[in-house]
Formats: structure tokens, C-alpha cells, sequence
């Protein structure tokens, strides 16, 4: 069952998400000797990954992987590996060489075979390689990652592990995801939402699974949702 949290502001949220992947990183350290963290771009994962980076003791023996990324230089603006980067996370509290960011530059397709080779190489084993926890963002559309409703790609196989996306319906069209078999088999799913205009998403992703909403097929035992009072789910209608 999704576990559900609503917090008063998104500086909460941030605090609470904080906490959690603290918890994540600690436990799996314990079993494994290293934790393995998939990172996604936006405004509410960002408060986030400041927080993370203040606590650098916290993220020993962790490495930092990437739910998506757009086509882009890593400099550029839209690059979710910079938003890791500029918040203190990558390259500061973790060392480069623990980061493997997907490489954006090189295409949607040879940056998604390059990328599903890394992760092969760093976590394979038989089936879909296995991260400890996604932190995602959620769209008002209720994407994840850069699955976007009614898309082909949430179509793709078990084995599939990273796809090029060449026609976005949200700026740029390409882009690089992790597809839904890997978020699926992530030992944990870390979903916050911030803001109104997420509420509707957030509301229809707690519904029926639907591929009209991808937030809505990823496993609702390992996933945990924080959000804003803006941003919770109203009472259901009588």
C-alpha cells in the first residue's frame, strides 16, 4: 500500500523526503555496503537534494544514478544533472566518481544504450537492475521520469532498461529515461509533489493504474508519496 504523507509547505516536504532517503541510504549500507540513488529534475526533488547535500556523513558509500535526462550539454540549464550539481549533491557531497549521470549530449538513442550498458555493468544480475530508492517528481499530467501518458515506451518489456524518447509532449523532445520495469523493480519509489497544480496528478496516480497516468503503475508497496498541503488529494466526492 502507498504510504502517504501531506505536509504544510514545501520546505516540509523537503525535511521529510530528507529524512526518508537518510533512512534508505542507512539501511541499505547496513545490508549491502553501498546505497544506490536514482535522482530525477525538478523543483520539489531540488529542495530536496540541498538538504541532502548539507549532510554529506549521511551519503558515504553512495552512488547517484539518474531516473532521466534531457538531450543536453550537462551544462545547460535543462539538464537534471546540473540541478544535482548546482544544489551541492553531485560533485560536492558526492564525489564525481560515485555520479554517473546519463549522457544527454550523445542522443536519445546511443545515450540510452550507454546508459543501460552502465547500469548493466554496475548492478546487473538477472532481471532489471535494481536501485535502492527514485526520488521523482510528479507532472501535472502525472508523468514520471520522462514516461508520459499514452507513451509507447511504457509499453516496453521487462528487460528493457533505458529508452531514447525523440518526441516529448513537454520541452526538449529528446530525452533519456529509465523505463518503467526499472522504477518498478527499485527497491523503493520516493514521490513528492509540491504546489496546486499537482493535485489533480496526485489524486489521479493514488487511482487505478492507467498507463493515461505512468505514476500510477509504479509498485504501490514500495512507493512513498510527500506532498504539500497544495498538493494532497481532496476528499473523495460523495
Amino acid at each position: 500500500m502507498t504510504r502517504l504523507t501531506t505536509c504544510a509547505d514545501p520546505a516540509t516536504v523537503a525535511e521529510r523526503a530528507t529524512m526518508h532517503v537518510a533512512a534508505v541510504i542507512e539501511r541499505a549500507r547496513a545490508e549491502r555496503g553501498v546505497a544506490h540513488v536514482g535522482l530525477s529534475g525538478g523543483t520539489s526533488p531540488g529542495l530536496t537534494y540541498e538538504l541532502m547535500s548539507r549532510n554529506p556523513e549521511h551519503l558515504t558509500a553512495t552512488e547517484l544514478w539518474f531516473a532521466d535526462e534531457r538531450c543536453v550539454e550537462p551544462d545547460d540549464q535543462e539538464s537534471n544533472y546540473r540541478l544535482a550539481r548546482d544544489t551541492g549533491l553531485a560533485g560536492g557531497a558526492i564525489a564525481d566518481g560515485m555520479v554517473h549521470r546519463m549522457r544527454g549530449e550523445l542522443g536519445p538513442g546511443p545515450g540510452a544504450e550507454d546508459y543501460a550498458s552502465l547500469l548493466s555493468e554496475r548492478l546487473g544480475g538477472s532481471g532489471p537492475p535494481v536501485l535502492d530508492i527514485v526520488i521523482l517528481g510528479i507532472g501535472p499530467d502525472g508523468h514520471v521520469a520522462s514516461l508520459f501518458p499514452g507513451s509507447p515506451s511504457l509499453q516496453a518489456g521487462e528487460d528493457s532498461i533505458c529508452l531514447g524518447i525523440e518526441d516529448s509532449p513537454k520541452p526538449p523532445p529528446q530525452r533519456i529515461t529509465l523505463s518503467l520495469a526499472v522504477l518498478r523493480a527499485a527497491r523503493s519509489c520516493l514521490l513528492l509533489a509540491t504546489g496546486a497544480g499537482k493535485a489533480d496528478a496526485v489524486d489521479a496516480m493514488l487511482g487505478d493504474p492507467s498507463p493515461h497516468v505512468p505514476a500510477s503503475l509504479l509498485r504501490r508497496e514500495r512507493l512513498t508519496v510527500i506532498v504539500d498541503d497544495a498538493a494532497a488529494p481532496g476528499p473523495p466526492a460523495r
